[in-house]
């Protein structure tokens, strides 16, 4: 059951002890004493799927986003995890709102979310049936779930203030202390209850907690909240509600409706898990909800030095204008590292890369570059730039050819291993862009570039002979000068009569793409900026964005936005998803050929 529509050269699945998992409950499956499981097609308690036939998946994953941020790096692990699991062990991943916190949630971020999950190549649609769901649509079930719970005397409505319930929960050293509204009676509970959903008390007067045990070691399981009364407007449901589960009820009853066999989850919630089982085997022993049961299993969150992922902390950086918006180029927001250029296979390759352990992980940004690097190798079109350009006259050029406006054709494969992209075309003139750093007046040793009395080869072009440079009133260089070493014309059978020791690319000045060239390095300057006390915006790096006025070679005017090339010699680029025209082009840097990247 095909889960990507992400191309099928991908790299070989690696063991990892999720696998080893997943083989295990598929080599039980249909064994004496293993329960069935069935499914009715869509979300729903034990009645519902009793009446549904056996399902068809052979497994069940799902990516539950929140609602209240963009995507970032560390979400593309979890979801091309469960994808990807789903995709290799003939399953079905789910995409899951959990939207159950009004307060934050809107509509521009599940829509955003949606986006990116489909632009990482991944599908929730299956055999024309969409697996796209919203917890929220599950608030009549859960509340039924803790009407459940309050009647079983397992859970009760707490009057404590914050604090008093903060300081009665006590800590790792000291047992809680039970609340006095603890042994209230079944019937007392349900009637509070349905008090708060009914809108007769105000926000944060009392709250829904399990009865569980406030002496537990694990502090997760001293009766943790499971309702409490907020009034805001949900995306979704609008005013319908004022009560709202919590996340640690929410998510395992989500889990349960839909089925899912092996909840994924990053270690965070590794504390949780005994909560997780509590729940939902209380609520199946009621007849609410369906064996055999959804399992938790923990892995390891993926971390990239020199960025931040808190949303928190995304968010000042983008409130505070230290970046333009969520889809900065230089943030892990998946928004901001599709407009940088990263393309969805360089991410996927990065995560499987990265492996699946029970400890969290942190991965070198070269890493990705490296990744994005062997994607593009093959496949992005090869052409010349000039990006901090200095004019090359080529002053013999009328007395060679006859004429200044006489041109030179010249050509050059847009891919080198790649035959099937072509060639591309461009013409040589008396006046030509160079780079810069391809002229020294005086050069150093080692230097094989443009200086006078050496001679160099324009790349694709004539072999030339520096002869000095023109300058203006401050002593800045503004033109370099040189000759056209006749009958050396790359291709021609004199080209290798002139040895030389270098080639420098150009762009003819009468036909340069003049385009606004975004060059973008780490935000950061520290691998983990935000670790310990740190300011971590103190450690912006001033560098991390630089613009300039570059000239590129003809093959460039008119392309498409999101269009990837190597800009010879200088590094992988793309043209800028939002910006980009062809009238006005905008290109961005994603990454040098090589890590140049120094602290």
């Amino acid at each position: 059951m095909p889960q990507t529509t992400a191309d099928a050269n991908k790299p070989a699945p690696s063991n990892n002890f999720l696998r080893t998992i997943i083989e295990r409950d598929l080599a039980q499956q249909g064994q004496p004493g293993q329960p069935e499981r069935h499914f009715a097609g869509t979300p729903g308690d034990a009645a519902h799927h009793a009446a549904g036939p056996l399902d068809a998946a052979k497994i069940r994953t799902r990516f539950p986003p929140e609602p209240n941020g963009y995507l970032h790096i560390g979400h593309a692990k979890s979801i091309c995890l469960n994808f990807g699991m789903a995709r290799d062990y003939g399953g079905i991943c789910h995409l899951r709102f959990d939207d159950t916190n009004p307060e934050k949630e809107e509509q521009e971020y599940v829509d955003a979310i949606r986006e990116m999950v489909s632009w990482l190549g991944w599908d929730w649609n299956q055999s024309g049936t969409s697996h796209l769901f919203y917890a929220s649509n599950y608030f009549d079930f859960m509340y039924r779930a803790a009407e459940h719970l309050i009647e079983a005397g397992l859970a009760y409505v707490d009057e404590q203030t914050p604090d008093e319930m903060r300081a009665n929960r006590g800590d790792f050293s000291r047992p809680g202390v039970n609340s006095p509204f603890r042994e209230r009676t079944p019937a007392e509970n349900l009637a509070r209850f349905r008090e708060m959903k009914d809108g007769q008390h105000a926000d944060g007067a009392m709250i829904l907690r399990a009865k569980i045990d406030m002496a537990s070691p694990n502090i997760n399981l001293r009766d943790p909240a499971l309702y409490r009364i907020r009034r805001a407007t949900h995306h979704n449901t609008g005013d319908q509600w004022c009560i709202y589960p919590m996340y640690t009820f929410a998510h395992p009853i989500e889990d349960a409706l839909e089925r899912i066999t092996h909840s994924l989850c990053t270690l965070e919630f590794e504390d949780q898990r005994p909560f997780y089982d509590w729940l939902l085997g209380h609520l199946a022993n009621g007849g609410l909800l369906a064996h055999p049961l959804p399992h938790q299993y923990e892995f390891g969150r993926l971390n990239l030095t020199y960025v931040v992922t808190s949303k928190r902390k995304l968010r000042q950086l983008v409130d505070e204008g230290h970046v333009s918006g969520w889809d900065d180029p230089r943030l892990p927001t998946l928004v901001g590292m599709r407009r940088r250029g990263y393309t969805p296979a360089s991410i996927r390759n990065m995560v499987e890369a990265t492996g699946v352990t029970k400890s969290n992980a942190w991965l070198e940004y070269s890493v990705l570059d490296g990744c994005l690097r062997a994607d593009l190798e093959g496949k992005a079109a090869r052409a010349c730039a000039v990006l901090d350009p200095v004019k090359l006259k080529l002053t013999n050029w009328a007395e060679l050819f006859g004429s200044l406006s006489h041109v030179e054709t010249s050509s050059a494969p847009a891919h080198p291993q790649v035959p099937e992209l072509g060639q591309r075309e461009f013409q040589l003139g008396h006046e030509v862009w160079i780079e810069r750093e391809d002229f020294m007046e005086e050069p150093v040793k080692g230097y094989h570039r443009l200086y006078p009395g050496n001679k160099t080869r324009l790349k694709y072009g004539y072999v030339i002979e520096c002869t000095g440079c023109e300058k203006d009133a401050d002593g800045k260089i503004t033109a370099v000068l040189a000759t056209v070493v006749p009958d050396t014309k790359s291709g021609t059978p004199g080209a290798d009569a002139v040895k030389v020791k270098s080639a420098i690319t150009w762009v003819s000045v009468h036909e340069a793409v003049e385009a606004e060239v975004r060059l973008y390095d780490r935000l950061f300057t520290e691998a983990q900026p935000d670790s310990g006390d740190a300011d971590f915006l103190s450690f912006i790096n001033p560098n991390s964005r630089k613009v300039v006025t570059a000239y590129l070679e003809p093959s460039l005017a008119g392309v498409a936005a999101e269009t990837h090339f190597q800009f010879e010699r200088h590094g992988y680029f793309v043209a800028d998803r939002h910006d980009h025209q062809a009238e006005k082009p905008v290109f961005n840097k994603i990454t040098g050929l090589k890590d140049g990247w120094t602290k």
